[in-house]
């Protein structure tokens, strides 16, 4: 008998020996397409085989690859500066960062194959692709290689992308929901009318003829035929795809039990009916699936609930905006899509409107809400030249906006980008829970298996009913589900209130710490101090003159200070003096250009304070201007504390945490910050380097520290801290390397935060001793043959409920 063959690359079978072959390292291999043929070369090639240790057969024929590398127009649109602007995020010079939806991913191994593929490609720095979500990060050289090329080479290996829309990923939740609560649906009915039609045998079936009885048994048996091949199709699909993939990551999952249990129940139970003779299960198994679909639509209402609203705001962005023909000469203007829009429009937005970019007010002032980003139903005051930023909405006046940032490239886009990034992160406990629970089930398959063979001693006709109710009663979906709801629950109940939680093990360690390291500038102040004095030392300079050399060396820095002399300068009408070469930041110590030099008094080489004759309030910080002869000037600012901040460090003391201020601040202007705040412990006058090297003492004594910061210079302290906090209005780097991100400003939030963080902590142990103490009730239990299937699968299905439920608390931040 001549053997079967399969094509090489997607497993389908092979009715005769195929003509497309090719010879790979000495061996012939077979394909039923020249799509196949290509993307199994275009592999070989790069060196990625072991792909085909690791794929589930995919039994669908690819797409052709475009073997020729000639690119598509379709794609090549993606590559217009519009397009590309609002699909991508420039990160640096040149380094392009985008998000693609990735379709016709099957398992693990396809995910393993894009991306070490992609990982091939010239230009390409880093990709990073969620399984669970299919959605790949990848940054680029747009240099080297285009966005239209990246889709392509997806392409080449028999998938396909497109970058990513909020949108869909709304789209899909709904998606998702509807039809699950179509499912649930279809149960309840199943199980009212299996429920109707049995109970006038469990009632009074002394008095019911032989016929009546099977007729009654059929008919339920046809109610229930619907509920096993749609209600509880999910069920077997995913236990199914859990026993293909066992060889890969060799664990069960929690549905494989839940399968056999249904299917076992339903094949013996339509056995015994044409047979005419032992129980026929119909109402256990739609009761069960009717409890257990429950349970899991109040669970994916939890775990969507717990999103961000940014996602759902952004589906909520206007399709169509107004925009200027040609402002300000004339006013007349035109409705466009978003999509069309471009840096350098400006856009005519009514009261009431919401605002689909970011940009600068250009005209006239109105009050903007900007909960979604803040978490601060407040309106807030915007003049002329403020910031506004897409999602908000225009309250009072009719405005005019020039545009500034488009798609991915907006604020409201990466607090989705950064809110994904968090929930994508696994917490150490989840990936600890996970991983008894996938004991656990291996541990349950043997006990079901040993109940059985056991009571087909005791009593034979109990036997499968037995094994089934263990099956059912033990399956640990409450443990699987314990952490995560929690976790969930509470990261998107602080994302609407302006925190946004971008590692897994935030709350966690939150609920732990023993030292609090705070910045000053910028963190426990609001970081925007005002000019309140400027002393002249040298008689050839004027404060216009001294004013104009810095707000030119100002241009296109970042920090506060500066932002605030360059805003100074320009109420004092004072035009920057230009200079051909960019202005260099030394970090953590001021700016350079020249041979001019502004920052601190240690960056210039002096001993602060230099004079007397300034303020003496020491709350007011200083920063001095000079060249190589020496200091030319002196300029006083005064910060104020951030709101809510007095209310925050009174919570961390009473639960014990020490406190520090750390900051690059002459020591002098720290002590009085420290003075005013009541905190003891401070540092002055740090450099980068040497908050690390404070913070590793602490560290090194076995210390949670967790540390709050804004500025470059916080970058490296955040990145080591055992949990960090960035300031949402810092700089990009500090962001980067921090736990979480706070966008409302207000550390009212943070107090909250820590609140949530202590309420996690005791709503994640609750959810486990529950988990735990079922499951050792339950096993033994059902074991013993106590407990009959349907009341088994209400015990799990109210056991996972109670966990959300529980877990549903943390929906709300602590007032």
């Amino acid at each position: 008998m001549q053997e079967t063959l399969s094509c090489y690359h997607c497993r389908s079978d092979l009715e005769n020996q195929s003509s497309l072959q090719i010879c790979l390292d000495g061996v012939i291999y077979f394909f039923c397409c020249s799509g196949c043929l290509a993307i199994a070369k275009i592999i070989h090639d790069q060196g990625l085989e072991k792909y085909y240790e690791r794929q589930i057969p995919a039994e669908v024929k690819p797409p052709l690859a475009e073997s020729n590398d000639l690119i598509i127009n379709s794609l090549r649109a993606y590559d217009d500066p519009i397009l590309l602007r609002r699909f991508t995020q420039e990160i640096s010079e040149g380094i392009l960062e985008t998000v693609l939806t990735l379709e016709k991913i099957r398992c693990a191994a396809c995910v393993w194959l894009c991306e070490n593929y992609l990982k091939k490609i010239k230009g390409i720095h880093d990709v990073q692709i969620n399984y669970v979500t299919l959605r790949a990060n990848i940054r680029y050289d747009s240099k080297i290689v285009s966005l239209s090329e990246l889709l392509f080479a997806i392409q080449k290996i028999g998938y396909y992308a497109v970058p990513y829309e909020a949108s869909e990923n709304i789209q899909k939740s709904q998606y998702q929901r509807r039809i699950l609560l179509f499912r649930l649906g279809v149960a309840i009915l199943g199980m009212m009318q299996v429920m109707m039609y049995l109970w006038p045998i469990y009632s009074s079936s002394s008095d019911l003829e032989l016929e009546s009885i099977r007729f009654l048994h059929w008919t339920s048996w046809l109610l229930t035929l619907p509920v096993i091949l749609y209600s509880a199709q999910p069920f077997f699909s995913s236990a199914w795809d859990s026993l293909k993939a066992y060889r890969l990551n060799r664990a069960i999952g929690m549905d494989v039990p839940i399968a056999l249990a249904l299917g076992i129940s339903f094949i013996f139970g339509t056995i015994n009916l044409l047979l005419g003779e032992g129980e026929t299960y119909f109402d256990s198994i739609t009761m069960f699936v009717a409890f257990l679909l429950g349970a899991r639509y109040i669970e994916l209402i939890a775990r969507q609930s717990a999103q961000s609203g940014s996602e759902a705001l952004v589906n909520q962005l206007p399709v169509i905006c107004d925009r200027f023909l040609n402002y300000p000469t004339i006013k007349k203007i035109e409705s466009i899509p978003v999509l069309r829009c471009s840096v350098g429009d400006v856009l005519h937005i009514a009261p009431g409107q919401i605002i689909p970019v970011d940009g600068i007010l250009l005209e006239s002032q109105t009050s903007i809400n900007e909960a979604l980003l803040t978490g601060e139903a407040k309106p807030v005051l915007k003049k002329i030249g403020d910031y506004l930023y897409a999602g908000t909405y225009n309250i009072n006046q009719t405005i005019a906006v020039f545009v500034k940032e488009v798609g991915q490239n907006t604020r409201l886009a990466g607090i989705a980008k950064l809110l994904d990034i968090g929930l994508a992160s696994k917490p150490p406990l989840v990936g600890l829970s996970e991983k008894w629970a996938a004991r656990f089930i291996q541990l349950l398959l043997i006990a079901a298996i040993g109940s059985y063979v056991i009571w087909l001693w005791v009593d034979s006709q109990r036997a499968l009913m037995v094994m089934v109710g263990v099956l059912i009663a033990s399956c640990p979906c409450a443990l699987s589900i314990a952490i995560p709801t929690a976790i969930a629950s509470a990261q998107g109940a602080l994302a609407k209130v302006g925190l946004l939680i971008m590692k897994g093990h935030t709350l966690e360690t939150l609920s732990q710490i023993d030292v609090m390291m705070m910045d000053k500038t910028g963190t426990l102040t609001i970081g925007k101090p005002a000019v309140q004095e400027i002393k002249i030392y040298r008689n050839e300079f004027t404060v216009k003159k001294v004013l104009s050399i810095i707000a030119g060396m100002g241009q296109g820095q970042k920090h506060p200070i500066i932002q605030e002399l360059i805003k100074y300068s320009s109420m004092k009408k004072v035009t920057p003096t230009p200079f051909e070469q960019v202005t260099e930041n030394i970090q953590g110590s001021g700016l350079t250009n020249h041979g001019w030099m502004l920052g601190s008094a240690k960056f210039l080489g002096i001993e602060a304070p230099f004079d007397n004759s300034s303020k003496e309030n020491h709350l007011y910080g200083s920063v001095y201007f000079g060249d190589v002869k020496g200091v030319i000037a002196k300029i006083t600012l005064l910060d104020q504390p951030r709101p809510g901040v007095n209310d925050f460090l009174n919570f961390l003391r009473s639960k014990g945490i020490q406190l520090i201020i750390i900051s690059g601040d002459n020591t002098t202007t720290v002590q009085s910050w420290a003075d005013y705040f009541g905190i003891e412990n401070f540092y002055g006058s740090c450099s980068p380097e040497e908050k690390l090297q404070i913070l590793k003492q602490f560290q090194d004594m076995n210390k949670t520290v967790c540390a709050i910061g804004d500025g470059v210079n916080d970058a490296p302290l955040l990145a080591m801290a055992n949990v960090s906090i960035a300031i949402g209005e810092g700089a990009p780097l500090a962001i980067a390397g921090s736990d979480a991100v706070l966008l409302s400003g207000s550390f009212i939030t943070l107090l909250n935060t820590f609140k949530l963080a202590h309420k996690t902590r005791v709503i994640v142990q609750q959810n486990l001793i529950w988990a735990f103490t079922y499951n050792l009730i339950a096993v033994p239990v059902a074991m013993l043959g106590l407990i009959n299937p349907w009341i088994a699968g209400a015990g799990m299905a109210i056991s996972s409920l109670l966990v959300t439920l529980n877990s549903w608390r943390l929906r709300k931040v602590v007032d």
